[in-house]
């Protein structure tokens, strides 16, 4: 119980921490297998009075589930599981004995999840999350030792189950991400079912409890991020007989990157040749990034780009004197998109000569 009510209350507390979510947004679907493990529940017989508890082994598990994103890290989903156990022993209360057991438990049934992600600024996004549904199991066991029967059927109850995973964006396949889970699952009622070959005997389950372990894909269907825009091509200088314009050189970067791709080092090699050919007195030096982390972290990733850029100058000739640096974090955005995108043309550093 103590972990049940410690899981849910980190659920509780962790959701006001979050800031700008993933952007799951609109209609997804989700696919998980992995295993599943039981703890031991009892049974009693009221026939015979014959009481005790059966002790399970993991098997196969899987979930599946439909659900859609506010866009704000909420997420409502409906699913649906399966998890197998196998009954391996049962430890007989009445006969003081432990003995084998065959057979197993089927568990299935629906779910309705609420479930928030967050943004931490790492490449994966954690998520929490509750459900609540109807589960029925299947059983089918025979006990061995001093009074051996068999006892089969199927029967429901209410459950609930905490959720704790991750995701990880596939960048080849936009919308697709990765995902690893835990899930804590509890039926919350007793079940009676039938001693086979006995019409009038019938063997009560408790309480089931399973630790579930699942990987899985998600898919966000319609809303995939869309393929980055070719680089806006910078426009050519106008002659004219006043001092020349201000010329700009676009210096781009890897996602939540601060260091020289050969081709930016290239470009700023270029930026320094021309403020030595041209009467330039200042080199203004601009850092952005992408809406994708949260604006305290994207403020000094853009002043870290900048910082480099201006450092490559100097080395390539250009006096620090005549260098100003500036960072403006996720504002400014050369490519338009909502928060929690990550746009190449967005994550740059702008050289303009005046």
């Amino acid at each position: 119980m103590k972990f049940r009510f410690a899981l849910a209350a980190a659920t509780c507390l962790a959701m006001p921490l979050a800031s700008h979510a993933q952007p799951v947004k609109g209609p997804y679907v989700s696919l998980g297998a992995g295993t599943s493990l039981q703890d031991a529940f009892s049974y009693n017989n009221h026939a015979n009075g014959d009481y005790g508890k059966f002790h399970t082994t993991p098997s196969y598990s899987g979930a599946m589930s439909l659900g859609y994103g506010l866009g704000n890290g909420f997420r409502v989903e409906v699913g649906g599981n399966f998890y197998r156990n196998n009954i391996n022993s049962n430890h007989d209360y009445g006969y003081g004995d432990i003995s084998s057991a065959h057979g197993g438990t089927e568990t299935y049934g629906p779910m309705v999840n609420v479930l928030y992600d967050f943004n931490a600024g790492l490449p994966i996004f954690p998520y929490l999350g509750a459900g609540a549904g109807y589960q029925w199991v299947h059983l089918s066991s025979h006990l061995n030792g001093n009074n051996g029967y068999a006892v089969g059927g199927d029967a429901g109850s209410f459950a609930y189950q905490l959720i704790a995973g991750a995701s990880y964006p596939l960048p080849w396949v936009p919308g697709l991400s990765a995902t690893a889970e835990y899930r804590f699952m509890q039926l919350v009622s007793s079940r009676n079912y039938s001693e086979i070959g006995d019409e009038n005997g019938s063997v009560k389950l408790g309480q089931h409890e399973y630790h579930t372990f699942l990987l899985g894909m998600r898919y966000q269907l319609f809303n995939a991020p869309a393929a980055a825009p070719a680089p806006a091509p910078v426009a050519a200088p106008v002659a004219a007989p006043a001092p020349a314009p201000a010329k700009t050189y676009l210096v781009f970067f890897d996602w939540d990157k601060a260091n020289l791709t050969s081709r930016a080092t290239q470009i700023i090699a270029q930026a320094a040749v021309d403020s030595k050919s041209q009467s330039v007195t200042t080199l203004d030096v601009s850092g952005y990034t992408d809406t994708s982390g949260t604006p305290v972290y994207n403020q000094g990733l853009s002043e870290r780009r900048a910082k480099v850029v201006a450092a490559q100058l100097v080395t390539d000739g250009v006096p620090a004197s005549e260098i100003e640096i500036h960072a403006y974090g996720a504002t400014h955005l050369l490519v338009p998109t909502g928060p929690g995108v990550r746009e190449p043309q967005n994550r740059r550093v702008e050289i303009v000569l005046h």
